[in-house]
């Protein structure tokens, strides 16, 4: 040791002590004689001026015997691959002027056992380090045989063995390079910077795995790992990846190796906790080909053969103790192995050697021996040779239909090739056209070593080129593997694709069983189905029920069925919800249309009347009705017709307070102008029966403050019905399938606000209208008041009915309340206004004042003179000094009561002493003619007096 490692001498020079006393092995009798077991002494050598350590899983792991029987693919011939290797490479003139050899040892797929053989490979850095001090005969004197300095170990295979010996090698810098250790763990440089490996890391293949898995459609699988590093890192993986893939594990099960060698109860208990998931009939095996072979075996105890479908790690895919003997347990197995190609010539080498020429290999014979069953004559006796009964004539010959080579050989020859690369490299560079070694590689630096192995690239014995990745992991490149039947009992693996660089290719060929050629699914639940969410089972998170979501459901996520807000539905896939199309009255909609054409036709008709009242203000029948609240009820028609373009709009906050506003507004000036005639008509012919003076408010400009005040009060409610509850635009929505843009006062009763105080006006008319209903018939407009009064009651005790009924059907309701004001609109202006302008367009003969008084024949009656003498009475009716300009006009009136016209006289006493004699008209109780007298012109033509309003209502 060179640098910094001074304080470990003490350590590692126990350590070497300790090594240098180690336990010779377990000494059992047998059948014929006692024998040690394991024999710790054993080592292959091949000679060479470099000696590289060598680290074999020769022997499987044995719980009771700590070493067991001979491993034939991953050891024998993976130990026969190094030396072939470092033959080739010692041939010829590859090497200038020197050689490489190797010191082998068997780590008997232990990890603890492994360690202590290690410890020979540093004998020589500890020597090197504290100098022949170390090491001393007895008698003080240096040692004849000085220990060679290891610059770089080969293996080991496990990567729970190759951990502990990382660890003990990075003490003294010496690079190792592994062929079968896969372990993510070594894949850190912090931890283990001396470590390489030419084969990929876990991380890589649990990625290939997982995606077989995802290939499959499985969602629903059980895990098996062995209780190691490599079993516990490559499952950690998997958790990770499957997770990501969102496959569910319905189980994990471990495989005892560490901890010892497992009985057969225990693989049996895995086996049932396997089928306790019969729906994971996919089943992932992150494990060694030993463990996996008697996991296999308990399959067929427990009558499993068949319910389970494998997809199985490197460390068993394609090897021999995994599937001889249980073909039908592994049948259909799908399982992954670094991408490696056969070394060339490796074969015929290895079929050719013989336990009788075969020196180097001290397990050799062993390995003949337990392939043919024999008992090689002069070799030692072991825990498995001496049940043999024939020996071996050393002669036999290997099945070539069954013999298994280790498909995994090329990274055993490329980790012999990159030291040999590396090593050539470093000569190149630190001992420049030299033969043999110089003082710069005697002895090598491991530093320097390690930089150089990262650097190498080479095509390799198998014709693949190599080339460490930055980590010093090898590439990551795999075959697919598929164990099935070729023939009827006829089994073998063969290659049905490939992973690289993170995909699946080239897949194809791949089979289940003869009789079952399709993967069966592994699935807990499948999947459900359109508008189906998952609930989970109680206790098992990979498991479900499809629970059915409504109508009016959708799903943020697969396990839950969430509402639609109001307005929105999902869309077919219930993936999210969409917008339902706003439903509104538009200009353009049928009902709209239809209110619309019959507003049109009554402004049309209002207009007509307007202008024709206009036209026509100074005759004699539009003075006659009234014409100032006359023009006032027009124009609430006019509003009321008007109102309805207004309601079937579409609702914006400006039409919504245009509606709140209107509504009452357009009713109240129309019952207000009606409320005021049928008032003025009660209270005169009222006042009539009791006194003979003239009511108070009935000139004109009295009548519109009337009106106005009336109509005030509708303004009144509207603005404070505004200020409280401004206008908005909402939406509603009468039902889960309805979105109907409406304003907010069109929703439930709030329209009634509106309506309350022209429904207040409407009774009030309507009463007047029933106490004049015997005015006499002269006075006919009383009774057109009452016959438009009844209908409107008519219209609207239909209409709030209907307006209640139709609280779901905004639109329905809105274009109902637009036909009840059209109506009722039509109802007054057919009633109030169509019969006089009948007569002022087509019998304009009518329009004068005898017309207007004569509806009755006349009846003569006495006449009345100044002394009160006669029966004729010539009366002229001063009001207020104004008079009639013109001739006399003649109003004959019918009267309820009775009396004379001497009681006339005698009673009146609103007679004026101006130019005769002036009488009250509401004191007659008997058919008399009035003669009015024009005297004094006192007003012009064109002006209206009372008596003009009084003479047709």
């Amino acid at each position: 040791m060179r640098r910094n490692v001074g304080y470990f001498v003490v350590i590692i020079h126990s350590v070497v002590l300790a090594s240098l006393h180690k336990d010779p092995g377990v000494v059992y009798v047998g059948k014929y004689g006692n024998y040690t077991w394991p024999r710790h002494d054993l080592q292959a050598e091949i000679p060479g001026e470099i000696i590289l350590g060598a680290l074999h899983m020769v022997h499987e792991r044995s719980d009771n015997k700590i070493c067991g029987p001979i491993m034939p693919q991953g050891g024998i011939q993976a130990l026969e691959c190094m030396m072939y290797s470092l033959d080739r490479i010692n041939e010829g003139d590859f090497l200038p002027g020197f050689s490489i050899g190797v010191l082998s040892k068997d780590d008997c797929d232990r990890d603890i056992y492994g360690l202590e053989q290690a410890v020979d490979f540093i004998r020589g850095s500890v020597a090197n380090v504290g100098g022949s001090e170390v090491y001393k005969c007895d008698d003080e004197s240096d040692p004849i045989v000085q220990l060679p300095v290891i610059p770089g170990v080969i293996g080991a295979p496990s990567s729970v063995t190759s951990i502990q010996v990382a660890t003990l090698l990075k003490l003294f810098e010496i690079p190792q390079i592994s062929f079968f250790s896969t372990s993510s763990v070594l894949s850190s440089r912090d931890r283990y910077p001396y470590f390489l490996r030419t084969i990929p890391s876990d991380v890589n293949q649990a990625q290939a795995m997982v995606e077989i898995v995802r290939m499959l459609n499985w969602t629903y699988v059980s895990v098996v790992y062995e209780e190691s590093s490599y079993g516990i890192q490559g499952f950690n993986e998997l958790e990770k990846l499957l997770k990501e893939a969102n496959i569910c594990i319905a189980t994990t099960e471990k495989l005892t190796k560490d901890s010892g060698v497992a009985g057969q109860d225990t693989y049996d208990d895995i086996v049932d906790k396997l089928k306790l998931k019969p729906n994971a009939r996919g089943v992932i095996i992150f494990g060694s080909d030993q463990e996996v072979g008697e996991l296999m075996e308990a399959v067929k105890r427990r009558n499993a053969t068949g319910m389970f479908t494998w997809i199985g790690s490197d460390g068993w895919g394609g090897r021999g103790l995994a599937y001889h003997g249980k073909e039908e347990q592994v049948e259909g197995a799908i399982t992954t192995q670094p991408l490696a190609y056969e070394v060339k010539g490796f074969k015929n080498y290895f079929l050719k050697l013989k336990p009788g020429s075969n020196h180097r290999n001290p397990w050799f014979i062993e390995y003949w021996e337990q392939q043919f069953k024999c008992k090689y004559p002069g070799s030692p006796w072991t825990p498995y040779n001496e049940n043999f009964i024939k020996d071996c004539t050393g002669n036999e010959s290997f099945d070539l239909d069954t013999f298994d080579m280790e498909a995994q050989l090329q990274f055993v020859s490329d980790a012999v090739l990159a030291f040999a690369y590396a090593i050539k490299n470093m000569h190149q560079t630190l001992c420049p056209n030299t033969e043999g070694l110089c003082d710069a590689m005697n002895p090598i630096d491991g530093e320097k070593l390690k930089k150089f192995l990262l650097e190498v690239q080479f095509k390799g014995l198998s014709g693949d080129d190599f080339q460490f990745l930055p980590n010093g992991d090898g590439p990551a490149r795999y075959r697919i593997l598929n164990f099935h039947q070729k023939d009827k009992g006829v089994y073998e693996w063969s290659t049905v694709g490939y992973f690289k660089n993170g995909n699946l290719t080239e897949m194809q060929n791949l089979t289940y069983r003869l009789d079952e050629p399709m993967h069966p699914p592994s699935v807990c639940s499948h999947p459900c189905g359109p508008g189906e969410a998952t609930q989970l089972v109680e206790g098992d998170s990979c498991c479900w029920t499809c629970m059915k979501c409504h109508t009016y459901q959708y799903m943020p996520s697969k396990s839950e069925c969430v509402t639609c807000p109001m307005g929105t539905i999902p869309i077919a896939d219930k993936s999210y919800c969409q917008p339902i199309p706003q439903k509104f009255l538009d200009y353009d909609d049928a009902l709209s249309f239809s209110a619309m054409i019959v507003a049109t036709l009554g402004l049309a008709a209002t207009s007509t009347i307007m202008i024709t009242f206009l036209r026509y203000s100074a005759t004699p029948i539009v003075k006659a009705s009234g014409r100032e609240l006359s023009f006032v009820l027009l124009v609430g028609i006019f509003l009321c017709y008007s109102m309805t373009f207004i309601l079937v709009s579409k609702p914006t906050e400006v039409s919504c307070g245009a509606q709140k506003f209107g509504i009452g507004l357009c009713f109240s000036i129309v019952y207000s102008a009606i409320l005021t005639k049928t008032n003025r008509i009660y209270r005169i012919f009222k006042a009539g029966k009791r006194t003979t003076k003239r009511p108070k408010f009935i000139s004109p400009k009295s009548q519109l403050v009337i009106c106005g005040s009336l109509v005030a009060v509708q303004n009144a409610v509207g603005i404070v019905w505004v200020l409280l509850r401004p206008p908005k635009v909402i939406s509603y929505y009468a039902n889960r399938d309805d979105h109907q843009l409406v304003c907010n006062d069109a929703v439930e009763a709030w329209y009634m606000v509106g309506f309350t105080y022209p429904i207040f006006l409407i009774i009030v008319c309507t009463f007047f209208a029933f106490l004049t209903r015997n005015i006499p018939e002269a006075f006919n407009e009383s009774k057109h008041i009452g016959l438009t009064m009844y209908t409107t009651c008519i219209i609207w005790l239909a209409f709030v009915p209907i307006f209640f009924s139709t609280a779901d059907e905004i639109d329905i309701r809105i274009a109902t309340m637009s036909f009840a004001i059209s109506l009722s609109a039509t109802v007054a202006l057919a009633c109030m206004f169509a019969p006089k302008s009948y007569i002022i367009i087509f019998h304009s003969e009518r329009n004068v004042r005898q017309s207007l008084m004569a509806a009755k024949p006349v009846m003569s009656g006495p006449v009345v003179q100044n002394n009160y003498r006669a029966t004729k009475c010539n009366i002229r009716i001063d009001t207020d000094s104004k008079s009639y300009q013109g001739s006399d006009m003649e109003l004959t009136h019918r009267l309820r009561t009775s009396g004379s016209c001497n009681s006339l006289c005698s009673r009146s006493t609103n007679l004026t002493q101006a130019n005769g004699i002036s009488i009250s008209t509401q004191t007659l109780n008997f058919p008399v003619r009035l003669k009015y007298e024009n005297r004094e012109p006192e007003q012009d033509q064109g002006e209206e007096t009372e008596q003009d309003q009084d003479v047709q209502l």
